[in-house]
C-alpha cells in the first residue's frame, strides 16, 4: 500500500526543514569544540555545570544534568551538574516574591561559584529569565554558554554568554531537536578533552 503523493511530499518537507539547521551546526564545529574545551577546563578546576531553561527547555536542562552526573556510557566519569528547574518549591517561591524573571539569577547568586559553568537554553533566544541567569553568572565570573534558536534573539545580541550556539530554525520543534544533538555533542567532547588531561593541566596552570 502506497502513501498518497501529497502525504509523501509532506514527509519530505518535514525532513527537509531539518537539513539546513543540522548542516549549520556542523559548519560551526570549531565553535562547539571551543565551548567544550572551556567547559572541560572548568570541570578540571573543580567547577560544576548549572543548567536552566523554560518550558520544554526546562526538561532539556534536567536531561543535560543527568547526562553529566550519571553517564549512560559505562566507563565515562561522572561530572557535577545541577538543573535549576528541578526544585519546584524554590522556583515558585522566587517567582512569587521576586518575579519569574529572577528565578534562575537568584539561584545562581546563591549556588554559583567562579569556577562553575552556566548553560542557558532558550528556544527563541528571548527568554528573559534565561538572559538574567546568564548575566548573573557572568558577573560571578562563571563560564557562560547559551543554546538558542532562530536568529539568537536577545541572548545572542547581549554579552551575557561567552559561547552562543544557535539552532538556526524558526520551527521550535526543530530547534529543540538541534539542541538535543548539541548538548549530546558537548557531553561527548568534554569527555574527549578529559582523555587528554595534560592539555587541561597546562591551561589550568596559566596565570
Amino acid at each position: 500500500m502506497h502513501a498518497p503523493a501529497d502525504g509523501g511530499d509532506s514527509v519530505a518537507a518535514l525532513f527537509e526543514r531539518r537539513v539546513l539547521p543540522v548542516q549549520d551546526l556542523a559548519e560551526h564545529a570549531e565553535d562547539v569544540a571551543r565551548a567544550c574545551y572551556a567547559m572541560a577546563v572548568r570541570f578540571h578546576l573543580g567547577g560544576q555545570l548549572v543548567v536552566f531553561g523554560n518550558g520544554g527547555s526546562c526538561t532539556d536542562a534536567q536531561h543535560v544534568a543527568v547526562e553529566f552526573v550519571h553517564p549512560v556510557i559505562v566507563g565515562k566519569r561522572a561530572l557535577p551538574a545541577v538543573s535549576l528547574t528541578s526544585d519546584i518549591a524554590t522556583l515558585t517561591g522566587i517567582a512569587n516574591r521576586s518575579g519569574y524573571s529572577d528565578v534562575f539569577a537568584h539561584q545562581i547568586r546563591c549556588l554559583g561559584n567562579q569556577a562553575d559553568i552556566a548553560l542557558g537554553l532558550s528556544t527563541d533566544g528571548n527568554g528573559v529569565s534565561v538572559l538574567r541567569g546568564l548575566e548573573c553568572a557572568r558577573e560571578l565570573g562563571m563560564l557562560t554558554l547559551a543554546l538558542v534558536g532562530g536568529d539568537g534573539g536577545a541572548i545572542a545580541n547581549s554579552r551575557a554568554a561567552d559561547h552562543v550556539l544557535i539552532a538556526r530554525s524558526s520551527d521550535a520543534q526543530v530547534v529543540k531537536e538541534i539542541h538535543v544533538t548539541t548538548y549530546h555533542v558537548l557531553w561527548e567532547l568534554v569527555h574527549v578533552f578529559f582523555e587528554h588531561p595534560g592539555v587541561l593541566s597546562r591551561e589550568s596552570a596559566k596565570p
